[in-house]
């Protein structure tokens, strides 16, 4: 077991599939790791699917499709068992060839892409579940160790000249474009990155969570490198 994922407070590590869906959140744990070294050759998977777009949802028959050599196959077999089982359980994975997202440049004082630091919102109890495959992985940091962007007094007050409406639907106009979500690192944050191949389970803000919310980040791309990534 690397050294690095199990001394990190914020990290609980388990080592089966069954143990990362029943395993809780606690105080400042709020992202749990299935650590894996995979076998298999997830870059041959990742060159041989089509990209269409910038983001391409990846069929599991896309995937059957493809004429790989043997080690493509054993990527590919682990792939789909993750698919699998993560349907079994009752979530909905997609898995997304990724060549860039969505930049967020319409304000130059906040930004409200998945680049920017920022939790996961759900009206009911859910959890985040993603692993990078191939290409760059993401990066979380410890809650103590951001500021929400909505709380620093010159984005706050660009924020309210923005809005210029009653005071009372203020907080309903942070929430409903998304601002409340984003958080900057302090001075002295310590980002940690996910790795590849392991698959995570991320706290998500719901009504019944009794841990803060992971703060995460999707990583700048590498260049020329496309991202296979399963997400839910």
């Amino acid at each position: 077991m690397n050294k690095k994922f199990s001394g990190n407070r914020q990290v609980g590590m388990v080592s089966t599939f069954d143990e990362l869906i029943h395993a809780e959140f606690q105080g400042a744990k709020n992202a749990i790791c299935w650590y894996r070294n995979l076998a298999g050759d997830f870059k041959e998977v990742a060159s041989k699917l089509q990209l269409k777009e910038n983001i391409t949802d990846i069929s599991i028959e896309a995937l059957l499709a493809l004429e790989l050599s043997e080690q493509g196959g054993i990527a590919r077999e682990i792939i789909l068992n993750d698919l699998k089982a993560l349907t079994d359980f009752g979530a909905l994975p997609s898995l997304n060839l990724l060549k860039s997202y969505e930049r967020d440049d319409e304000f130059d004082f906040i930004s409200t892409d998945v680049y920017s630091y920022h939790v996961d919102r759900s009206p009911i109890a859910a959890d985040t579940f993603l692993c990078t495959y191939y290409g760059a992985a993401s990066d979380i940091l410890p809650n103590s160790q951001v500021e929400q962007k909505i709380l620093v007094p010159e984005i706050r007050q660009k924020l309210i000249d923005l809005y210029d409406g009653q005071e009372t639907g203020f907080e309903n106009f942070l929430k409903e474009y998304f601002f409340d979500l984003h958080y900057q690192p302090k001075s002295d944050a310590h980002h940690f990155n996910l790795g590849v191949g392991h698959l995570w389970k991320l706290a998500v803000d719901h009504p019944e969570q009794r841990a803060l919310p992971c703060v995460h980040r999707a990583p700048v791309e590498n260049e020329g490198e496309y991202r296979l990534l399963l997400i839910c």
